[in-house]
Order: C-alpha cells, then sequence, then structure tokens
C-alpha cells in the first residue's frame, strides 16, 4: 500500500472491519471468496476503480455503484467492507483492490481459526514455497498472465497432485495464480506466510537448507529464537538443494547467511581481490 490516504483508510477499514470478520466465523470461508472475486473484477476495470475512489463523487453515488457491482447475493458483511472502503479516501484508484483482496485474505485467515487450522494453513504455504524454489520454469507460467487462468489453475492443480492440502491453503494458492497481480508466484505465497505469521503474533524466522530441518532442529530454533526475540516465533523452512550446506537465516530484512555456496563465495572474493 503506497500514499498516505490510502495507508489511514487502509487502518480505518481494517480497525472497524476485523472484529466483524472475527464474529463472522465459518461464513468468512463465503466471504473471503466474494473479496477475492471482487478484487479479480477491480483489477481488470479501472474505470470502475475510478468511480469507487472519485474523491468528488458523493460517497451515495459510489455505494449506488456499488450495489450494481455486488447485488443483494453477497454476504452482508461484504457488502459493509465494500460500503466502508468507497466511503475512504485513497492516494491511487487501484489501492482500493489492494485493500479488498488484504480483507479476502484476513477473511481466509478468520476461517482458519473458526476452523482450527491456521497453523497447518501457515506450514502447507511453507512446503509449497519450497516444492516450488527449484521449480523456476512451473512458478513463471503460474503468474503469466499471457495464460489463460484457466490452464495456470490446472497447472498448479497438477503440481499439487494427490497431496491434501487444506482447503483454505489450496483457495490461497489457486487465488496467487487466478489473479497474480502483477507479482511473482513466490513473492505472493511468501507475503501470504507473513501474514499468516503476523495474524497468529509469531515473527516469521525463514531458515534455507540443503536438506528438510528435522523437528528437533526447529524445536532448537524456536526456542533459540523466541528467548531471543522475546516473543513467539514461526520457523518457515525452506529446501534449496543449491546452498550444499549449512543454514541462511532470515528475520525480516536481517540475514544470518552460514550456508557453503555463501563462504564459497566469499573465499572466491577473497582470492579474486588478493590476485
Amino acid at each position: 500500500m503506497r500514499g498516505e490516504a490510502s495507508r489511514i483508510s487502509d487502518r480505518t477499514a481494517r480497525d472497524e472491519m476485523a472484529p466483524k470478520l472475527r464474529a463472522a466465523g465459518e461464513d468468512a470461508w463465503r466471504i473471503g471468496n466474494e473479496l477475492f472475486t471482487i478484487t479479480n473484477v477491480l483489477d481488470h476495470n479501472v474505470q470502475l476503480e475510478r468511480a469507487l475512489t472519485d474523491p468528488s463523487r458523493p460517497v451515495a453515488d459510489k455505494v449506488a455503484v456499488l450495489d450494481d457491482l455486488i447485488g443483494k447475493q453477497a454476504h452482508p458483511v461484504t457488502v459493509e467492507i465494500m460500503s466502508s472502503l468507497v466511503g475512504l479516501k485513497w492516494s491511487k484508484a487501484s489501492h482500493i483492490a489492494n485493500a479488498t483482496e488484504d480483507f479476502g485474505v484476513d477473511a481466509m485467515m478468520y476461517y482458519a481459526d473458526a476452523t482450527g487450522v491456521t497453523l497447518r494453513v501457515s506450514v502447507e504455504l511453507a512446503e509449497l514455497h519450497s516444492a516450488l524454489l527449484n521449480l523456476p520454469v512451473v512458478r513463471s507460467k503460474l503468474h503469466d498472465e499471457s495464460v489463460p487462468a484457466e490452464a495456470r489453475i490446472k497447472l498448479l492443480d497438477a503440481l499439487i497432485g494427490q497431496t491434501k492440502l487444506n482447503a483454505i491453503t489450496l483457495r490461497l494458492a489457486r487465488h496467487a495464480t487466478c489473479n497474480p497481480r502483477n507479482r511473482r508466484y513466490l513473492e505472493t505465497i511468501q507475503w501470504l506466510i507473513n501474514k499468516l505469521s503476523r495474524h497468529m503474533g509469531e515473527s516469521m524466522i525463514t531458515v534455507t537448507t540443503a536438506a528438510p530441518l528435522t523437528i528437533e532442529q526447529i524445536k532448537r530454533l524456536v526456542a533459540v529464537y523466541t528467548a531471543k526475540l522475546n516473543h513467539p516465533v514461526h520457523i518457515n523452512s525452506v529446501v534449496d538443494p543449491k546452498v550444499i550446506g549449512g543454514m541462511r537465516i532470515q528475520i525480516g530484512d536481517e540475514v544470518t547467511d552460514n550456508t557453503v555456496v555463501a563462504q564459497l563465495q566469499k573465499l572466491h572474493r577473497s582470492v579474486k581481490a588478493s590476485a
């Protein structure tokens, strides 16, 4: 989100509507799906975005446009969220679609809370991220908007195969490829992982290794970084055989790279500098 007006509006809408989303319980699944659909419509209709965000236009007129868009069949909370958004000021017309998508993800997280699968969804998204790390051709096809959305979703489903992902994980993964929103696929999956981590009140620590971490290693890392940061942490385990060995640990923008490949690169630079 960019622009002071959009940041303020996003925060205002979130403070107002988050309690209602949380209270929606299992209805949050329907709300999230409706918001993802609206996001897609907005992304492909610039004139509609402008009509809903025009500061010179009376709010009542924008609500009327909204009624034409979503009709009377949408969930009442979906209508409330969108009515709240069109009544606020946005730095750019496209920012209303960003806020709508954010609410869609929030709805899915609250549905995960209501069904007791929040941690499972976070772990499954991390596993999907790792699985795609060394499949650059597949990744590029998943966010290639020159390919029909149906074909991209079919490719994703083929990749997942018989893996029994939670319905929320699958919906979020499909949303990322159905409407890339000018993002690379792994970028969207990482964004979703980070949102879930913040939702659970944890810091996300991404640990990249050549082989999967054992349960014991994960427990040790959780204990060490919980003590270091003085609040709960979640380990996002990424498997990348190219690092050869060791660990690359990222907390926010801070990176500690003790992988074998990093040490080799450091040695190569040292030798080159002294030659």
